[in-house]
C-alpha cells in the first residue's frame, strides 16, 4: 500500500490557484488560497466554493437497504423521504460514536451514506459487517464521487444561474438530481458553515468543469475559492461538532448533547440499543458534562486538549478553538461539568501554557444566520 496522499480531482486545479496544501485524512487537501479571514468573511458575506471530495460516500441498495440502515445506525432512516437526507450516527455496541453522517435517500431502495473523510474506511466496514441477514449491497463509491459546495448568502443566486432544477423548491437537507453548468449532479442544500448553500455530487471527470463554471458565474456575486481552514472556523462559530474533537468513540450521542438523533421509537433492534438506553438514562439523573461555547476576554488562541478551569479546579476541556472572524475574538467549544455549564458562570477560563485566560460561557451557537 503506497503512503502518498489521495489526490481529488481538482488537484491541479488548486495548485494554478496558489492554494497551500496540507495533508488531511490520507488526502491532500487545500488549507487556504490566500487570507482564510477573507475566505470566512466571503462565505459569511458572499460565496465560498470548497472542494469537499475527501468525504466518503457509500451506497446502499436493495430491498432492506431501510432495514439495514435502521439496524446499523442509531435514527429512523425508514422515515426519511425520497429526496430527502438526515444527520444521524453510527455507534459501536458500548454506544461510543463511530462517526456522523448524512443519509440521502436517492430511490425507494437506495440511499448514499456520506463519512467523514478519517472515517471512511472504518464505517465502510462496519456497514459491511453489519449487512449480514440482510437484503441489501454495501458499496464503497468514494471513487465515483467529487463533491464540490457552494456556501454563502449569495450561492442560490449562482447556481440558479447555472442549472434549471427548482432550487426553490429545495428544502435544508434535501437532495435532487439535475444538472449545473451541463454537469449531471445530485445537488443538495446541505453544508458545515452555519449558512445557506448546496453540495454537488457530480463524476470526477465534470469536476474541473464544474468548479470553472461556479467561479465564473460567481465571480461578480464575490464567491471566492475557500480551504480547510475557514471551513473549520465556519463550523466553529455555528457549533457543529467535528468528528474527533467533539464526537470521539468515548463518548456516546448523550454525552455530545445530540441524544435526539438516538431513535428509540424504530422498530426492531439497532447496534448499541442497550448501551444507549443506559447512557439516555444516566444523563436524565447524572448530566454528563456538556458542551458549552467559549468567548475569550483577552487574545490567546484556546486549542483542543487544554483544560477549563474554575475556582483552582479542572471542569473541564476544550475541544476546539479558534480565532472567530465574525466576533472579533477567540472562541472555542469545550466539555465542562454540569454545574458550570449556564451561560454567564462566572471564574470559568482556559488553562492557556499554565495561564487561566478569563473566558466567557455561552450558549451554542456563536452564530445564527439571519433567515
Amino acid at each position: 500500500m503506497s503512503n502518498a496522499p489521495r489526490l481529488t480531482a481538482l488537484d491541479a486545479l488548486h495548485r494554478s490557484l496558489g492554494a497551500t496544501m496540507t495533508d488531511f485524512a490520507g488526502w491532500d487537501m487545500p488549507l487556504r488560497y490566500g487570507s482564510e479571514r477573507d475566505e470566512h468573511i466571503a462565505v459569511r458575506t458572499k460565496a465560498g466554493l470548497f472542494d469537499l471530495s475527501h468525504m466518503g460516500e457509500i451506497t446502499v441498495t436493495g430491498p432492506q437497504a431501510a432495514d439495514l440502515l435502521n439496524y446499523a445506525l442509531v435514527g429512523n432512516i425508514g422515515t426519511v423521504g425520497v429526496g430527502r437526507a438526515r444527520y444521524t450516527m453510527i455507534c459501536q455496541e458500548d454506544g461510543g460514536i463511530v462517526d456522523d453522517l448524512i443519509v440521502y435517500r436517492l430511490q425507494e431502495q437506495e440511499y448514499m451514506v456520506v463519512a467523514n473523510a478519517g472515517n471512511a474506511q472504518i464505517v465502510l466496514d462496519a456497514l459491511t459487517g453489519r449487512a449480514a441477514g440482510f437484503d441489501a449491497t454495501v458499496r464503497d463509491d468514494r471513487d465515483a464521487y467529487a463533491l464540490i459546495a457552494v456556501q454563502g448568502p449569495e450561492s442560490p443566486g449562482i447556481l440558479k444561474s447555472l442549472t434549471d432544477a427548482d432550487l426553490d423548491g429545495l428544502k435544508y437537507y434535501a437532495g435532487l438530481p439535475g444538472t449545473v453548468a451541463g454537469v449531471p449532479a445530485l445537488i443538495a442544500r446541505t453544508g458545515y458553515t452555519g449558512e445557506d448553500g448546496f453540495e454537488l455530487f457530480v463524476e470526477p471527470q465534470h469536476a474541473e468543469k464544474l468548479w470553472q463554471a461556479l467561479t465564473d458565474a460567481g465571480a461578480p456575486a464575490g464567491l471566492i475559492p475557500c480551504g480547510l481552514s475557514c471551513r473549520d472556523t465556519l463550523r466553529l462559530e455555528a457549533g457543529m461538532p467535528l468528528y474527533g474533537h467533539e464526537l470521539t468513540t468515548a463518548l456516546t450521542p448523550f454525552d455530545a448533547g445530540l441524544g435526539r438523533v438516538v431513535k428509540f421509537e424504530k422498530d426492531g433492534d439497532f447496534v448499541g440499543r442497550e448501551a444507549l438506553t443506559a447512557a439516555a438514562e444516566r444523563a436524565e439523573t447524572a448530566p454528563p458534562r456538556k458542551l458549552v461555547g467559549l468567548i475569550a476576554e483577552g487574545r490567546r488562541i484556546p486549542r483542543a486538549g487544554m483544560a477549563v478551569v474554575a475556582g483552582g479546579e479542572v471542569i473541564g476541556e476544550v475541544t476546539s478553538g479558534a480565532p472567530s472572524p465574525t466576533l472579533g475574538k477567540p472562541i472555542a467549544m469545550a466539555y465542562v461539568d454540569a454545574a458550570q455549564a449556564a451561560p454567564g458562570t462566572p471564574g470559568v477560563g482556559v488553562d492557556i501554557r499554565g495561564t487561566h485566560e478569563p473566558y466567557e460561557v455561552v450558549a451554542l451557537p456563536f452564530y445564527k444566520r439571519q433567515k
